[in-house]
């Protein structure tokens, strides 16, 4: 049975409203055939029924918390969360907040994300900050509109590196179709040991954007004050996609002199979730702020002069300037920035610095410890932050195999996006792997035949 809740009254006044006499008539346009199709389901199951089976289903998923030992992450990471963070977001006034329209009644969830938006702009560098994307891939994407309204459509080129996520470069490309950019750098022959100088031959007079990764997709650190250097005297801008937790412990993206800094702040307080829902970033200079996509929240004073906080440049965004909006965006991920600002607030500047340097270490042991295995190396000798790509001797998706039968969830098989690197694995170390596990990952990959 469908529950319907109106009242027969509302629903004859809705109808006459759209000019139609009955709920049958709405319908008209769609084909008879087409109206109730008959739907293989199996019977209806009892509110107990289901639940017997939902669990039943849902305790066959294996994870990192109760099942497997983690050294796979590509962009999502395996953190550990504080429990605090959950407890925040559980509270009915942020779990059920509407979307903060009206300040007089939003003040909790709009100082939520202004305190977001400030913690993000400390961590960058960069002078302002949104309230936040649906994740790392959209807040690249939006970085190209961004860049594309900037320069009014005048340039239509995109700059793309190779060591660029895969992902985001896919997004990237489906998200601007109808712009019909031309993106050029991350074709199957670019050289994927190259720095990023290689890069500066592909940036002309009609280059609008350069996005690269800190750390790169392979887990390198590139300075990239010259690369930057080099675009802004083309006149193109550049937009770095971050790691937040390297940039703890490394230069910042504003102090290489970059326009627009994005990423995943997943790595801040969010579990892996099975791939979602994440929480995208989006910084840029305060020059930009006008063709910055999404909303942005503003400390301001009330008529009594107490501190209060409103939506601030909403003109610019899709329900209201339509077609002329940078973006078609003017949502974000609310909770998730909470669970971020609650995250970098629980563990402030020396906890976030303490999770960098274990991230950091511990990563750097794995590699020593897994490039003395014979047929295994690293690929690359560049300095890098908490992840490496590892040369294997057989297939990686063998290696992943035979590490998941005995409880590992190990690396991504970078063969699925670079043919050059079949037989790769991007190995990622977090605070949460000790020395034991990452001693029992040598010691079982030294067993293989």
């Amino acid at each position: 049975m469908t529950y319907i809740p109106i009242s027969p009254n509302e629903r004859d006044a809705m109808l006459k409203e759209v000019g139609v006499k009955s709920l049958d008539d709405l319908f008209d346009a769609v084909p008879k055939k087409h109206r109730f199709p008959e739907l293989d389901l199996p019977p209806a199951l009892t509110e107990m029924e289901a639940a017997s089976l939902l669990n039943e289903m849902a305790t066959t998923n294996e994870n990192v918390r109760d099942h497997l030992v983690c050294f796979l992450g590509a962009g999502a990471y395996n953190h550990y969360t504080p429990a605090v963070v959950d407890h925040m977001l559980r509270r009915g006034e942020f779990y059920t907040a509407y979307t903060p329209y009206q300040p007089e009644i939003s003040q909790g969830t709009l100082q939520a994300i202004f305190e977001y938006q400030s913690l993000m702009t400390h961590l960058t560098g960069m002078e302002v900050s949104n309230a936040s994307h649906y994740d790392g891939a959209t807040a690249a994407a939006e970085a190209v509109n961004l860049a594309y309204a900037q320069f009014r459509g005048k340039r239509k080129k995109v700059v793309l590196s190779p060591s660029l996520h895969p992902q985001y470069r896919e997004v990237i490309r489906t998200y601007t179709q109808g712009l019909k950019l031309e993106k050029v750098g991350d074709d199957e022959s670019a050289d994927l040991a190259a720095g990023p100088e290689a890069l500066t031959s592909l940036i002309d007079e009609s280059t609008m954007l350069v996005i690269v990764q800190y750390p790169d997709f392979f887990g390198r650190i590139h300075d990239y004050t010259k690369l930057i250097d080099d675009a802004h005297a083309k006149g193109a801008l550049v937009c770095i996609v971050a790691n937040p937790t390297a940039l703890i412990m490394l230069k910042t993206p504003a102090e290489m002199g970059a326009d627009i800094v994005v990423g995943e702040a997943q790595p801040f307080g969010i579990p892996l979730w099975y791939g979602g829902p994440y929480l995208g970033f989006f910084t840029t200079k305060k020059s930009y702020v006008h063709k910055m996509a999404g909303r942005l929240i503003g400390e301001t004073v009330d008529n009594r002069g107490q501190r209060s906080y409103v939506l601030t440049l909403t003109a610019r965004e899709q329900h209201i300037k339509r077609e002329r909006a940078t973006s078609n965006i003017c949502s974000n991920q609310g909770l998730l920035a909470l669970a971020s600002a609650v995250y970098m607030s629980t563990l402030g500047k020396t906890g976030l610095q303490q999770v960098a340097n274990l991230c950091y270490q511990k990563a750097h042991y794995a590699a020593t410890e897994l490039s003395k295995i014979d047929g295994f190396g690293l690929c690359f000798n560049d300095t890098f932050f908490h992840e490496f790509v590892l040369r294997c001797p057989q297939p990686a998706s063998e290696v992943n195999e035979y590490l998941l039968d005995h409880g590992i969830l190990g690396g991504y098989d970078l063969g699925q996006d670079y043919p050059s690197l079949a037989n790769h694995l991007l190995v990622a170390v977090t605070e949460m792997n000790s020395k034991q596990e990452i001693d029992t990952l040598v010691e079982i990959l030294k067993e293989m035949e």
